[in-house]
């Protein structure tokens, strides 16, 4: 009488998992470069609209460029105003997007106490892991960037 044996045996197994796990070695390095080139696009795409979120916040209320980040975002309730003028989301307003941080510094304040210029710097949050290069922009509207510290006005425009 013979006996039916079902199932994989060990060294079947064993195959498979070496298998997976060769795969896995392959694909996750490239996963990482992926998402941190996805981080460095949005942080490039934000500098664009926080840009062309203080053009349009200067020549609406007349009265330079925010002093802030917040100024820019949505109100909390009701119309919007100088002090929220709903030009960004809350999440870019808040200063963080997409493992990037940025710093908003107004600069240039005349006799009227408006701001005429302002620089912002986009940094990964978790250099090497969220993304690798750092970015600046100011009133020039220019952006630049830096592979390997922080990006300042003297460093290189970034190509389109």
């Amino acid at each position: 009488m013979r006996s039916s044996q079902r199932g994989f045996s060990l060294i079947e197994l064993l195959i498979v998992v070496a298998i997976i796990l060769i795969i896995a070695a392959i694909a996750i390095p490239n996963l990482m470069r992926s998402r941190i080139a996805a981080n460095q696009a949005s942080a490039i795409a934000s500098c664009r609209v926080l840009n062309t979120a203080e053009v349009t916040y200067a020549s609406s209320y007349n009265i330079g460029y925010s002093s802030t980040l917040l100024q820019l975002g949505p109100p909390a309730s009701g119309p919007v105003s100088e002090s929220a003028a709903g030009l960004l989301d809350s999440v870019l307003a808040s200063g963080a997007k997409s493992g990037y941080s940025f710093a908003y510094v107004p600069s240039i304040l005349d006799s009227r106490g408006f701001y005429n210029g302002y620089n912002i710097s986009a940094a990964p949050t978790q250099v090497g892991v969220s993304g690798t290069s750092y970015y600046f922009t100011d009133q020039t509207y220019v952006i630049r960037g830096n592979p390997t510290g922080t990006a300042s006005a003297a460093d290189s425009p970034i190509a389109n």
